[in-house]
């Protein structure tokens, strides 16, 4: 039997969040997605969610598109989010749950790792998102939640764990890993349906972000632990950078090492987007 009053810090089971829906302490976000469609994630909401569910906008809530040079999701400023978050009624004592359509890669993952670099422990991201939910025949409502709103979330960003490309390319100079989670395809430089060049930064190292899954679902602690020791080779996981595309799909990456016993990863914020925007910058082709 599951405790209905449990602390959940990477994942949780849509069958433990059913049990505990009504909990005081307890915010749900959406924060579906559709890059192609940017509204559609929202259209999804507004006919069906999580009982109680926030809906978080990717573009708008979880990043910054005033700033220029940071990739095509810039990282948000903390008095915006921290803001976003009190009108939302979330506190340092909140236990937040967010989901997307599936797997997390848009954009819970990216919401999850928002609060974490704030030092927000209690976040965790639905295992399966609403297409299990919803296949396990649990409830779902067409109703927006009223917010009890707080003051501004009372943080600031770990800066240690947010890197740009400078920091990056001094990373990786110093022998760090830096992993980007695209899939295969576009990291070797085969095709790039989203971005202007194809390629890879120079010395990354490519695990998409779908081998972290098995049937919709994050694949067990152990399973991945032992294959991220490959990645690590002996390193602490604070050497490991993630990078995407956009700074959003390395979020999933992130999650998935905490999942697996291994803390304190970090973000290349602006990731493959933000890389090209400097047309200096060298660009590699190929495995």
């Amino acid at each position: 039997m599951s405790d209905p009053n449990a602390t959940w810090t990477t994942l949780v089971s849509a069958e433990d969040l059913a049990a505990a829906l009504g909990r005081e302490d307890l915010a749900i976000f959406d924060t579906r997605h559709s890059l192609a469609e940017p509204e559609a994630g929202e259209a999804s909401y507004d006919a069906a969610h999580v009982p109680g569910a926030f809906y978080a906008h990717l573009d708008r809530e979880l990043s910054d598109h005033r700033k220029a040079h940071a990739g095509r999701h810039p990282w948000p400023e903390l008095q915006d989010f921290a803001a976003a978050l009190g009108r939302w009624g979330v506190t340092p004592q909140t236990q937040v749950v967010v989901y997307d359509a599936a797997d997390g890669a848009l954009a819970a993952a990216r919401m999850w790792f928002l609060l974490r670099a704030l030092g927000h422990r209690r976040v965790a991201v639905l295992d399966g998102g609403l297409q299990r939910w919803q296949t396990l025949g649990l409830p779902v409502d067409a109703n927006r939640p009223v917010a009890k709103p707080a003051p501004p979330y009372p943080a600031t960003f770990d800066e240690n764990r947010l890197l740009d490309a400078a920091q990056v390319q001094a990373h990786l100079d110093a022998g760090g890993v830096l992993v980007d989670a695209r899939a295969a395809e576009r990291f070797r430089g085969d095709v790039e349906p989203i971005d202007r060049v194809a390629g890879h930064v120079p010395g990354a190292i490519n695990r998409p972000y779908a081998m972290t899954m098995r049937d919709g679902r994050f694949r067990p602690a152990q399973e991945l632990a032992r294959e991220f020791a490959d990645v690590l080779k002996g390193r602490d996981p604070r050497d490991v950078v993630a990078m995407c595309g956009s700074g959003v799909t390395a979020c999933h990456l992130l999650l998935a090492l905490e999942h697996a016993g291994l803390e304190g990863a970090r973000l290349f914020t602006g990731s493959w987007s933000g890389w090209i925007d400097d047309p200096s910058r060298p660009v590699a082709r190929g495995s």
